[in-house]
């Protein structure tokens, strides 16, 4: 059965091989030059093509028979054995420290490596909260949300304008900002109640687009595609720091907002209202038939969503002390989408793994600027198709009820 296969995989492989060197000849082998009015055949660029193919399609088929036979060995309704070091790291004994000492590396970051790395780090930090934000409404209750994009600069602009109009500072506007994101949430809650799926991601989709067109025409109140400038920094009463020494606050204001992210998003999972977010995500029809307000389940859903975002605009304002609607574009709604999705929707650790690497990764990948989005886009195909599940699967709670217990009371 094995040799079977591996020798269908070869005629699979060999004919992709035929079929894309056949495709691309004329790209790869004809070179055209104008100026000297001749032809150059680059015969061996088509036997590299051909060769390389023809590996990677091997390696590709190779692949997705290891995992047809890893999902057709387990039961679709087992939950999956967890890998020995799932375990290891579940001990107590062993993420505790480990926690400790990544909470130890970040506070010394600042201390320990330059400002333009603490820049990188605020904006990968802000990143984590937006996907936390964003897995409660796509992760946790299953709500498909393409325009996230437009609670982060609702809460930018609040600071923004708030503070060249009235000078108000950044500690008055934060709960603003959050409160600002709330009330957009629900806003766009409220039409969006009885879709579900793709028209609820077309919806979505377009309040992000009429928020950034808005901020993007209407001069009046946002100064248009000029954006807002001299936005001040966070200060601390009424003391002003340096560039360098803002950067810094900024980076433990973006910390902080980390921990408390997490902090609220995990006890919102475990909670009465977390799991009605998760069974609103598995069955919507069972869910109101159990006696849960779907209503208000769905609008709790986006306004938590929403003020995390909305917090994260005003941080994100004052940290680069200017912006304009082309900060907000669908893209940064999908990369968010994709931070949730990569790392493991309704995972708290593999939303935090996916921010840090869909951030960080392009950054220091810049020698390779001509590739970097080509090896980005291979590698989310690759994690899709090998792992759907995400890099950390959220993991499911399982109660074992003792049958044999009886309550004779």
């Amino acid at each position: 059965m094995a040799a079977e296969s591996f020798v269908k995989n070869l005629k699979k492989s060999a004919v992709a091989a035929l079929w894309l060197s056949f495709l691309t000849m004329p790209i790869m082998v004809i070179r055209v030059d104008t100026v000297e009015k001749t032809i150059a055949w680059r015969w061996m660029h088509l036997v590299w093509m051909l060769v390389g193919s023809f590996v990677f399609a091997l390696a590709w088929h190779f692949l997705m028979d290891r995992r047809d036979r890893g999902g057709a060995a387990t039961d679709a309704n087992v939950e999956p054995t967890p890998s020995r070091f799932a375990v290891w790291l579940a001990n107590p004994r062993v993420n505790r420290p480990l926690m400790a000492l990544g909470l130890l590396f970040a506070t010394a970051f600042p201390f320990l490596f330059s400002v333009y790395q603490t820049n990188i780090l605020i904006s990968a930090l802000i990143y984590v909260v937006l996907g936390l934000g964003l897995n409660i409404t796509v992760g946790l209750a299953g709500l498909l949300d393409l325009g996230y994009v437009a609670f982060y600069a609702v809460g930018a602009y609040a600071y923004a304008l708030l503070n060249h109009h009235f000078h108000l500072g950044f500690w008055a506007v934060l709960p603003v900002g959050g409160i600002l994101g709330a009330f957009f949430g629900i806003l766009l809650g409220f039409p969006v109640l009885r879709l579900r799926g793709d028209y609820l991601a077309i919806v979505t989709l377009g309040f992000g687009e009429i928020v950034r067109l808005v901020l993007q025409n209407w001069d009046a109140f946002s100064f248009g595609p000029s954006g807002v400038s001299n936005i001040d920094r966070p200060g601390f009463f009424g003391i002003t720091y340096s560039v360098d020494q803002a950067t810094t606050y900024i980076y433990y204001l973006a910390l902080l907002g980390v921990l408390l992210a997490i902090f609220v998003s995990g006890r919102l999972k475990d909670s009465r209202v977390g799991r009605a977010w998760l069974a609103l995500r598995e069955d919507e029809i069972a869910c109101q038939a159990m006696g849960i307000d779907n209503t208000k389940a769905k609008l709790l859903a986006f306004a938590m969503g929403a003020t995390f975002a909305g917090f994260m605009g005003v941080v994100f304002a004052a940290k680069t002390t200017y912006i304009n609607p082309a900060s907000f574009t669908f893209m940064e709604s999908a990369m968010i989408l994709a931070i949730v999705v990569l790392g493991g929707m309704g995972s708290i650790p593999g939303v935090i793994l996916g921010a840090f690497l869909l951030m960080l990764l392009p950054e220091y990948m810049r020698a390779f600027s001509q590739y970097r989005m080509l090896l980005f886009g291979a590698t989310m195909i690759l994690v899709m198709v090998f792992r759907p599940q995400g890099l950390i699967r959220a993991r499911r709670k399982i109660y074992k009820v003792n049958i044999n217990t009886v309550d004779k009371a």
